[in-house]
């Protein structure tokens, strides 16, 4: 299967022009020091506003952001500024956002279905996250949800938009999966593993597989409410169909009160190199008799 060019590639280049702009080349990168650089004026959201993740406002030719403050969670909050930064840097995104009062509430988190949300929520990953000081720090931070949790400390994001930028970034084949009960609600898959021949990608809204851990995780609701953790092993053609079987790695965390749970899928390999590996095997135990 040829691989896609990535939707969101022009998002991406908007995110790293603004940081070459500001001359940040380091990690954390701070959203709301970003924000003030450009002259928007921060406050805090009121708590009881718990439905919105943050707000841009444009009123008198001013721009401002109004940051959450329900959730006590440095990663989201500057998710959420870096969102809203997203809308004022995009193109097109000022003329279309605005309701009669200047304002536009978010719902970031790549939870939303809408294209200026989706733009937002990815342009916010790539400027928190960029890709030159993200790849090599996860060369650096190892390999699967322990990788994930280490560059999310040092990026101070949030542990799902972490997860995703590492699966989009990865050399590596590498799948993030959350999932509500025994529903996907979304699959980022890494440029490599999309490469893999003969495989299907998972789709929102598709079931998850019937004997995988994560479905059995899913039924607990403690599992979820209490951040646990748990790894086991998958079958590849199990999550992503095919002909080819071969044991993967599958590592499971709740997200506390979200209701919903992350897996992340590592340890795979190309059906065309298992296939070579079997041919070489199955060639260095072939007899060869002398004339």
């Amino acid at each position: 299967m040829a691989r896609r060019t990535d939707q969101f590639i022009k998002v991406y280049w908007e995110a790293e022009r603004l940081l070459q702009e500001l001359q940040i080349d380091s990690l954390p990168i701070d959203p709301f020091a970003i924000a003030r650089r450009l002259d928007i004026e921060l406050r805090p959201l009121p708590a009881n506003m718990g439905g919105a993740s943050g707000m841009l406002l444009h009123v008198n030719g001013e721009f401002g952001i109004c940051y959450p403050t329900h959730v006590d969670n440095d990663g989201f909050k500057n998710f959420s500024v870096a969102h809203e930064i997203g809308h004022y840097r995009l193109p097109g995104h000022p003329d279309a956002i605005f309701d009669a009062q200047g304002r536009h509430v978010s719902h970031a988190s790549f939870r939303s279905v809408d294209k200026y949300e989706q733009e937002a929520d990815h342009f916010a990953a790539a400027l928190l996250m960029p890709t030159k000081l993200f790849t090599a720090a996860a060369k650096r931070a190892g390999e699967g949800l322990n990788a994930i949790e280490r560059l999310k400390g040092e990026c101070v994001t949030s542990l799902e938009a972490t997860a995703i930028r590492f699966a989009q970034t990865n050399r590596d084949p590498v799948a993030v999966i959350r999932s509500d009960g025994r529903t996907i609600d979304y699959a980022f898959m890494s440029g490599p593993l999309k490469d893999f021949p003969g495989l299907d990608w998972i789709r929102k809204g598709t079931p998850l597989p019937a004997d995988c851990l994560t479905a059995s995780f899913n039924t607990d609701k403690n599992n979820i409410e209490q951040a646990a953790r748990a790894e086991g092993v998958s079958e590849l053609q199990d999550w992503f169909n095919g002909s080819n079987r071969q044991e993967i790695v599958e590592e499971v965390i709740g997200l506390g009160s979200y209701g919903k749970t992350l897996t992340v899928l590592t340890g795979m390999e190309s059906p065309d190199e298992v296939e070579d590996e079997e041919g070489d095997l199955e060639e260095s135990w072939t007899p060869r008799f002398r004339r």
